[in-house]
């Protein structure tokens, strides 16, 4: 499927124009570049509670995510005990999975021990060099083998829930890869290693 005309006139990539919630994230945030570690944090999160579910669950759910787990802050949910965990599997306004919330609180543990930047660098050391822009829905890969490597390296460091599926969403999501069909709107340059100077 290739891109379609939005209610402006523009073209899009298909999966943004079923709801409006979907056009604003796709225009003004997918695809952009994410840096600093709770911003990559709260991502790492969300896309490993999208596991199963449908993005769009996620998104009209952030901000109530983002009162649970105190903004994502991950010096404060590592703070985090049994009683929190408690009242994250009580709350209605998020994804009550015990797994993935259990994987929230112990990510953050994790990365609390980190050097400041770590994460962001751990994660934006797998970006890909800039690919030919895809022409429809079926050039856009599942994995890649750079989401396979950066999959094993945040397991190999203590981090839970995140295979290399959730870790190419992840790249897509925060501008690693530009996966916006090549006659998309929001087609922008893609950023690659030789854009990071000074990440």
């Amino acid at each position: 499927m290739t891109a379609l005309l939005g209610p402006d006139g523009g073209l899009r990539c298909p999966w943004a124009l079923s709801t409006e919630d979907y056009i604003a994230y796709h225009d003004t945030e997918w695809g952009r570049p994410v840096h600093g570690d709770d911003a990559l944090y709260e991502r790492l999160c969300l896309e490993a509670f999208q596991s199963g579910l449908s993005w769009l669950t996620i998104l009209r759910r952030r901000e109530a995510f983002r009162t649970a787990f105190s903004s994502f802050e991950i010096a404060a949910v590592a703070e985090f005990d049994d009683r929190d965990a408690e009242r994250l599997l009580a709350d209605e306004g998020i994804i009550r999975n015990r797994a993935k919330i259990a994987a929230t609180l112990a990510n953050a543990k994790v990365l609390a021990g980190w050097e400041p930047g770590e994460l962001d660098t751990l994660i934006w050391s797998h970006a890909p060099e800039p690919g030919r822009a895809p022409k429809s829905i079926a050039d856009v890969p599942a994995v890649t083998p750079e989401s396979a490597a950066l999959s094993k390296a945040l397991k190999k460091a203590g981090i839970r829930f995140v295979g290399p599926t959730t870790a190419y969403a992840l790249m897509q999501a925060c501008g690693l890869v530009n996966d916006h069909l090549a006659t998309c709107v929001s087609r922008e340059p893609a950023v690659g290693p030789a854009r990071l100077a000074g990440h």
